[in-house]
């Protein structure tokens, strides 16, 4: 069976990346590790080449590949959330020596780009009504770490206090 798998690059920090994400998320852990075994951009003999890990039942790779590409906020890891707890815990954890951005975006501190979202926020905007979506979304532009009580608000026409 043919499978999909993305395949994140790093310079040296594949591993601790890799373990870092697995101690955040349910479902999660780390599969193979594979060495180097032989002299590359990416390492040197003994070094870790790559690391195979699951995320909430999604598997992915890890690859100390050098220096020679960055992440961009192009592709992000999209993170649906069951509550507001949820959120915070995952947002503090990620931000902590990365960068929060706008909307529920943030950087880690390995440069991954992550959204971390609310469930309900998504299916919200999945819905017909405009006005309803369009009120969402104008809160959601509004906020850095996403805050699911104002968004509901939001969406159900509720003024800001």
């Amino acid at each position: 069976m043919t499978t999909i798998a993305p395949c994140l690059w790093f310079d040296g920090k594949a591993e601790e990346a890799a373990r870092f994400y697995v101690s955040l998320l349910p479902d999660s852990r780390i599969d193979p590790i594979v060495p180097y075994y032989f002299d590359a951009p990416g390492g040197k003999p003994g070094d870790v080449m790559m690391v195979e890990f699951t995320l909430a039942g999604q598997s992915y790779l890890a690859l100390n590949g050098g220096a020679a590409f960055q992440f961009t906020p192009a592709v992000s890891l999209c993170v649906s959330c069951d509550d507001q707890a949820e959120i915070d815990r995952l947002w503090d954890a990620l931000c902590d020596g990365g960068a929060p951005g706008r909307c529920g975006w943030l950087t880690d501190r390995y440069g991954v780009s992550w959204q971390i979202v609310p469930k309900m926020a998504i299916e919200m905007m999945k819905g017909k009504n405009a006005a309803k979506i369009g009120r969402t979304f104008e809160a959601l532009m509004t906020m850095n770490k996403l805050d699911l009580e104002a968004l509901r608000k939001a969406f159900d026409g509720v003024p800001a206090a």
